[in-house]
């Protein structure tokens, strides 16, 4: 019954449930549209479209598996976006992208790069298990008190922000990039173009001038147990054994 209301296009690939969902069998609008997934969404059942390829660069780019889980890989610092593609309308996804919730940074993308993302996070999410044998999230409440801080938020934490596993979300500044995954293989590989590593950060802290001679920020010396502290804060336990 989609075509009484719609003219026919990609007929070549069947009904329109195949890329758009909804339910064929019913005039009722909210019926019928239930679950319903827009065009602008909907290239992603297209295959190795274009759309698709910048959304996959797009979420390497601001290393969204830094925090989530997509396509089956990733870390399980924050919500899961095959579980989240499953259960939220896209419009609710590109919602969530436009207005991130606490702990997540503000990308500001465009309007240009806001639908391929959200076309990536769906095709990523397709044929994807679900989390519900994975162990859950723990969820941080607690604050610490004003004396008895952490070494990332004393030290790090008034220019960055931090996602940890044991400790939630930690740090206040946006000036300096988010932490969150550092030492996992899903961070983006800015060390001179490699990837992060307890040794890397030591010599960043260290002097960061002489890793990039521009960079703005000042050596942060460290102790030997902090510097442990912060590697502790910073780890992320791989996907497959949690």
């Amino acid at each position: 019954m989609c075509l009484s209301c719609h003219p026919i296009h990609y007929g070549e690939r069947g009904g329109c449930i195949g890329c758009h969902r909804g339910n064929p069998a019913s005039e009722r609008k909210n019926i019928a549209h239930h679950r319903l997934i827009a065009g602008r969404f909907a290239r992603f059942t297209l295959g190795e479209t274009p759309v698709l390829g910048e959304g996959r660069r797009l979420m390497v780019q601001f290393g969204c598996r830094r925090c989530h889980v997509s396509a089956g890989t990733g870390n399980r610092l924050a919500t899961s976006l095959d579980d989240v593609a499953d259960a939220k309308s896209p419009e609710d996804i590109l919602a969530a992208i436009r207005e991130p919730a606490q702990g997540m940074p503000d990308f500001s993308l465009d309007g240009q790069q806001e639908i391929p993302l959200v076309n990536a996070i769906l095709a990523g999410a397709c044929g994807q298990r679900r989390s519900g044998g994975v162990r859950p999230l723990v969820v941080h409440f607690t604050a610490l008190s004003e004396g008895k801080k952490d070494v990332f938020t004393r030290s790090c934490g008034p220019c960055h922000r931090l996602l940890s596993e044991r400790r939630g979300s930690l740090g206040s500044g946006a000036i300096g990039p988010g932490l969150s995954g550092l030492l996992s293989p899903h961070y983006p590989h800015t060390f001179r173009g490699k990837a992060w590593s307890p040794e890397r950060v030591k010599r960043w802290l260290e002097n960061p001038r002489s890793i990039r001679p521009w960079a703005r920020m000042r050596p942060v010396n460290l102790t030997g147990g902090e510097f442990r502290e912060l590697l502790d804060q910073l780890m992320v336990t791989p996907l497959e054994e949690c």
